[in-house]
């Protein structure tokens, strides 16, 4: 099987690649800059940006599955193309070449929550992009993780950009949620959606095995380091204005649109990776990735109702 990863270069789009070819499929990576990622050498590379339709058509050419990973990151305020221009119009474009060039299949990586009607741009991009791909004629799967880490995953690095040690403050004093999913877990899954034609049509969401608040992986990140940490909450309203206020600025990480992530938990109502022969306490937990003994403060669960704010 011919299969096209579009954003293959990336965090998840490199353990993905790296999953197919070693199930013998022919993998095929488009990127802006393919060329600077240590992929497997069979693997052969195109360049493309999702935004300029032209740029890509070519590369679905002969495929018979696209997966289509390219997303900009919802921790860091996104400088040149927005939300809007990568995951609403690369998701446009990405459809229009499966559609134009005769490719029956299309796995989408959305996000939890994506919603055309959500509180942040990620979310409405999202959400207008599983529109885009629900309308298509193509045979599809949505694919709606939580927080992903790993190696060169973002999820702990932010949180010591945005942290101190010994020391710190938080909004709301961290209590948002997540259910972080190990990128090692996650790759077989979306390889499964890639080779089952049973998930066509359908909309999975997948969480880890335990919802953690952002205070938990606060502590879990310092503690790796043999370093305690002290929260200490700021009013929600009050890092609003603040951040709203730095906005603009570049050199500040969290702008407007990640604080209002902050007030809606990133968790499942139901974790879907049972469907695919997995149980959620068999995958691998944030303290575990990081070399330490489990939190206390961690909540063992394959599902949790989201909060809303």
């Amino acid at each position: 099987m011919r299969v096209l990863i579009v954003g293959g270069t990336g965090f998840v789009g490199t353990a993905l690649t790296k999953e197919l070819d070693a199930r013998g499929y022919d993998v095929t990576v488009l990127a802006r800059s393919p060329d600077d990622a240590a992929l497997p050498a069979d693997v052969e590379t195109v360049s493309g940006d999702v935004t300029d339709y032209g740029s890509i058509e070519n590369a679905f050419d002969g495929q018979e599955v696209v997966v289509n990973l390219v997303a900009l990151s919802p921790l860091f305020q996104p400088s040149g193309a927005s939300h809007e221009d990568v995951h609403l119009g690369g998701t446009e474009n990405v459809v229009r070449a499966c559609e134009e060039r005769a490719v029956p299949k299309l796995v989408q990586m959305s996000a939890l929550g994506a919603d055309p009607d959500g509180p942040t741009a990620y979310i409405r991009a999202k959400g207008e992009a599983e529109n885009v791909v629900r309308d298509s004629s193509l045979e599809w799967v949505l694919v709606r993780p939580s927080v992903v880490f790993g190696d060169g995953g973002e999820f702990v690095s932010f949180t010591k950009v945005l942290t101190t040690p010994y020391v710190t403050g938080l909004p709301g004093g961290g209590e948002t949620r997540f259910q972080p999913i190990w990128v090692g877990d996650l790759a077989p899954i979306l390889a499964d959606c890639v080779e089952d034609e049973s998930y066509i049509g359908r909309t999975v969401e997948l969480g880890g095995p335990e919802v953690l608040t952002l205070a938990d992986v606060t502590k879990l990140a310092y503690r790796a380091e043999g370093k305690s940490v002290v929260i200490l909450p700021i009013p929600m309203p009050l890092a609003g204005i603040g951040l709203a206020l730095a906005d603009p600025l570049p050199f500040v990480p969290m702008g407007g649109d990640q604080y209002r992530s902050l007030k809606f938990d990133n968790t499942v109502a139901e974790n879907d990776v049972g469907s695919f022969g997995r149980d959620p306490s068999d995958l691998r937990t944030l303290a575990n990735y990081l070399g330490i003994e489990e939190s206390s403060g961690a909540t063992a669960t394959g599902g949790t109702t989201p909060r809303t704010a």
